[in-house]
């Protein structure tokens, strides 16, 4: 029997992502996102208990550090899906330090151009505007399908 080991975060960055590149020259990119955390129920006292964070290491490679290290500033909303990937080293003085990361197989930036724009100094990355597949067609050329009241939405309006 085999396991799943999938993940699937969205948060805020905790810094600018900076981008290294290892002896071979591949791209790679280690960042910190924060995630809210709820808690339901009361503490000791009796008050309500407030949001939390969590703090998760993840490792982004090649075009993903790339892009994350021109566009990711602090502060930027992330998603990132990936899977978990622990491991260990000996510190300098000679202790074993187990890492737990998540290995990023996809990253995107989750703000408005607005935001991002103010965020990077002008520099932003834009997904190109969606098209509707069924504009100027009438009912009998899109199968006959009536396609629903039509909503004027901005891009930046989306959260993806």
């Amino acid at each position: 029997m085999s396991g799943i080991n999938s993940v699937v975060l969205v948060g805020r960055l905790t810094r600018d992502v900076e981008v290294r590149k290892t002896t071979a020259g591949i791209s790679y990119a280690r960042f910190t996102v924060a995630c809210d955390r709820r808690f339901s129920g009361r503490d000791q006292n009796g008050n309500s208990n407030q949001p939390t964070a969590d703090f998760i290491s993840c490792v982004a490679w090649r075009q993903s550090a790339d892009f994350l290290g021109s566009y990711g500033r602090k502060g930027s909303m992330v998603g990132v899906n990936g899977s978990i990937q622990t491991g260990s080293y000996t510190d300098r003085d000679g202790k074993k330090v187990y890492t737990t990361d998540v290995l990023c197989d996809r990253v995107q930036l989750l703000d408005s151009r607005g935001s991002s724009q103010s965020q990077a100094s002008g520099t932003s990355y834009a997904a190109p505007e969606p098209q509707d597949p069924y504009a100027g067609s009438d009912p009998v050329s899109n199968g006959g399908f009536d396609t629903g009241p039509s909503y004027d939405i901005a891009s930046d309006d989306l959260p993806f």
